[in-house]
């Protein structure tokens, strides 16, 4: 796995590191971490707006017809 990185400069209060300082916090891993879980929760997000779409635009296939659709794409493979 490709672990490289990039340098992030950002500005934040004096006192909120020198506070993360003296507590021993690593700032970067805290960052990073928060970076992560916003990711993710920006990615689940975007699922559900998809499969929100996908299934207003299905509301009018009925039940035989979706299983025709995937008969025939099985069938394409």
């Amino acid at each position: 796995m490709n672990m490289s990185t990039e340098v992030l400069s950002i500005r934040i209060k004096k006192e909120l590191k020198e506070k993360a300082e003296k507590l021993g916090i690593n700032i970067r891993e805290v960052v990073e971490k928060a970076l992560e879980e916003e990711i993710k929760r920006r990615e689940e997000e975007k699922i559900r707006e998809v499969a929100k779409e996908i299934i207003e635009n299905m509301k009018d296939v009925t039940v035989n017809e979706w299983i025709k659709i995937v008969r025939e794409n099985r069938s394409e493979r």
